[in-house]
């Protein structure tokens, strides 16, 4: 009772007064928390897209040197002649075309940071009649505007025949061009949406057969744009038994769709024309940008340079590369 008689001997209003004041603090910590929360579920639900959109792989990380990255090209420590986990969301049975043999299916529980999706069967594709050459779908010149507001989840809903991992194919037709589109990429989060947003229709008008497979580098050393590309290779041939590779810069965008996104008997350098060039090649030996190279044109030049740390000189490497071997009439 006596623990009581100070409180009783005090003013009548104080003990409504602090509960009153605590009362409000409470109130004001909690909308503090429901603030945060929403702002980061609303930053993070465009991003959430991107899977349905793209393929992803976080496979490369410079070491502290700016020259040291993991020694397997996908970025994953394996024994030698262990053969690489099933994509996310792919059941470990082989899929059609692939390796059948009993030991082709991946131990449970082993998981990728790329999705796909299985590929219709022979029985069904065998129904179907060859895409033409060249697809009555395009449209020709583009506007393209940087300014106006890109929403993921309403590019999802507009491209809805896009299967999980960015992959597409022709529903009517069967595509002779199994094109696997390769960006590197690190912090261009605002670019990626600019290239799917067009890009996603361009390719499906072209009537390709083709996935999208964007290779980040972690870490915050210099960044090795040939060695993604060659980590991007690999991780799609995991993947689809794609003929063709296009390697692209996230921020390059076509401003006409009969800019074909698929390979030739030559390898091709699609961006010959940039704006920021003045429509026109900065030098006649630059091969940057973007380009298309068959698998075998790829495995002729043995890949791209991995010693290339930092901004520039891979692109070069490469046109000598394939300029070396120019007594080649498929490369001449």
């Amino acid at each position: 009772m006596r623990f009581r008689e100070p409180f009783l001997g005090g003013s009548a209003a104080m003990p409504g007064a602090t509960l009153q004041r605590a009362c409000r603090l409470l109130v004001a910590v909690c909308a503090l928390h429901l603030g945060v929360t929403l702002v980061y579920y609303l930053s993070g639900r465009d991003l959430s897209r991107l899977p349905q959109l793209v393929g992803v792989s976080s496979s490369l990380q410079g070491g502290t040197n700016g020259a040291a990255a993991s020694k397997q090209p996908s970025g994953e420590l394996r024994p030698r002649g262990a053969r690489p986990p099933p994509p996310l969301g792919v059941s470990p049975k082989p899929r059609p075309g692939s390796d059948s043999s009993p030991d082709a299916a991946s131990g449970p529980g082993l998981k990728s940071n790329l999705t796909s999706v299985p590929m219709p069967t022979s029985t069904g594709l065998l129904t179907l009649p060859a895409c033409p050459e060249e697809s009555p779908l395009l449209v020709g010149p583009m506007v393209i505007d940087f300014n106006i507001p890109v929403d993921l989840e309403l590019l999802a809903k507009k491209n809805p025949e896009i299967k999980m991992g960015g992959r597409y194919f022709p529903k009517d037709c069967i595509s002779p061009h199994k094109v696997a589109i390769i960006i590197p990429f690190r912090n261009r989060q605002e670019h990626l949406k600019y290239w799917l947003y067009y890009l996603h229709p361009v390719l499906q008008r072209q009537q390709l057969d083709y996935g999208i497979y964007v290779i980040n580098q972690a870490g915050d050393t210099m960044f090795n744009r040939a060695k993604l590309l060659n980590v991007g290779f690999q991780e799609a041939l995991k993947d689809y038994d794609y003929n063709c590779f296009v390697f692209s810069d996230v921020d390059l965008i076509p401003m006409d769709d009969h800019n074909a996104y698929r390979c030739f008997s030559q390898p091709r350098h699609i961006s010959v024309a940039m704006d920021k060039f003045g429509f026109s090649l900065p030098y006649v030996q630059y091969f940057g940008g973007v380009s298309a190279l068959s698998k075998q044109q790829f495995l002729t030049i043995n890949g791209f340079p991995n010693n290339y740390w930092g901004w520039g000189g891979e692109d070069d490497d490469i046109f000598n590369r394939l300029f070396i071997l120019r007594h080649d009439c498929a490369f001449s």
